[in-house]
């Protein structure tokens, strides 16, 4: 969901008399609710539930991270008293029972990552009519009965590492892609967004592509079976950072070159990006996404009027400021991603997109 949706209010302007009081009140009403699900009911401070699909995967600790830490940065603020956490291990029918007993709990807000694009609708729907401010971001559900959805561009994520790609080979080569799990939203829309450019670049063959999840283990495994495979790799379109870092150990340990391999902010990605002097890009699905969703339902929660969709820019990666996002490196896990800076003004800035 690329546009925002404008809510649109009925002009007191031409109206009299009691009509012109009623408008007054029920313009008033709207400006205490107006965010979708929001009914003006609930009072600070509030009960978040963060219903995340897994917590195995580095980003994802490091996301609930950065949620963790908002959420004390609200509490001392007075306006969240607690944080209700799950974890549904990967399956999506475990997360929607999850989200039912955060309704049954009546929570104030739930912050979700969705497991399937479409299983968790209903009971994401069902948490909107009860008044529940959901924020919904990273991997997306269908369904547009929440508060807001926050995320980058995917599609644009997929489609510029692919221009890279073709830039680097030259419009001619043969190339794996790296995806991550299928089903999920967020890997979905990159490879539909690198899609048109290798349709417009036919002599760029997809000789074939993988799936696994967001790990550098699982990864390595996949791209060491496929050099097995195949001899001639000219290029990795990887969509997804860890995936990346698996990709260039698989061709180290097997005593390959390196080929040009795109990915996302993963420290060890980019770390063996610059100790192998090889041709890379990244880009950043920032993990406080996480913390933006937390922040945009409790400014929901008080009435503000918020976008239905939070976009959030897309940086680039490349030789001239890898340096700068390595010199941060000490500051985050090994095997993490390197973030930038993040605070309550940038929320409030990033809310106030139209």
């Amino acid at each position: 969901m690329d546009s925002f949706v404008s809510y649109r209010r009925p002009s007191c302007a031409l109206l009299a008399g009691v009509a012109l009081a009623a408008c007054a009140m029920m313009a008033a009403s709207q400006a205490n609710a107006a965010a979708n699900c929001i009914k003006g009911d609930r009072k600070a401070p509030y009960t978040i539930g963060w219903a995340n699909i897994y917590s195995v995967p580095t980003w994802m600790k490091q996301t609930e991270g950065t949620i963790s830490t908002e959420v004390a940065e609200l509490k001392k603020q007075g306006l969240v008293k607690d944080l209700m956490i799950t974890d549904a291990q990967g399956n999506a029918q475990t997360q929607i029972q999850q989200i039912q007993s955060m309704i049954d709990a009546n929570v104030d807000a739930i912050v979700v990552i969705a497991g399937s694009s479409t299983a968790l609708d209903r009971v994401i729907s069902d948490a909107c009519d009860k008044g529940i401010a959901v924020t919904n971001f990273d991997s997306l559900v269908n369904t547009d009965k929440v508060t807001a959805k926050i995320n980058t561009d995917s599609h644009e994520w997929g489609a510029t590492a692919a221009k890279w790609m073709v830039d680097q080979l030259h419009g001619k080569g043969k190339i794996v892609i790296m995806n991550g799990p299928a089903g999920i939203s967020v890997s979905d829309d990159r490879r539909k967004g690198a899609q048109p450019v290798l349709d417009a670049n036919p002599g760029l063959e997809v000789i074939t592509e993988t799936n696994t999840e967001y790990n550098v283990a699982p990864a390595q495994e996949a791209m060491t079976s496929l050099l097995f495979a195949h001899q001639d790799i000219d290029g990795v379109l990887s969509l997804g950072g860890a995936l990346s870092a698996g990709a260039v150990l698989a061709f180290d340990r097997q005593g390959r070159d390196v080929v040009p391999t795109t990915g996302e902010n993963a420290r060890q990605f980019l770390e063996l990006w610059k100790e192998k002097g090889m041709k890379g890009w990244a880009t950043m699905q920032p993990n406080w996404l996480g913390a933006l969703a937390v922040y945009s339902a409790v400014q929901a929660l008080q009435g503000k009027d918020i976008p239905a969709f939070i976009k959030v820019p897309l940086p680039v990666i490349d030789d001239s400021n890898i340096d700068s996002y390595l010199a941060k490196a000490a500051d985050f896990p090994a095997d993490g991603y390197i973030y930038s800076p993040y605070d309550q003004a940038l929320f409030d800035k990033l809310l106030a997109q139209r």
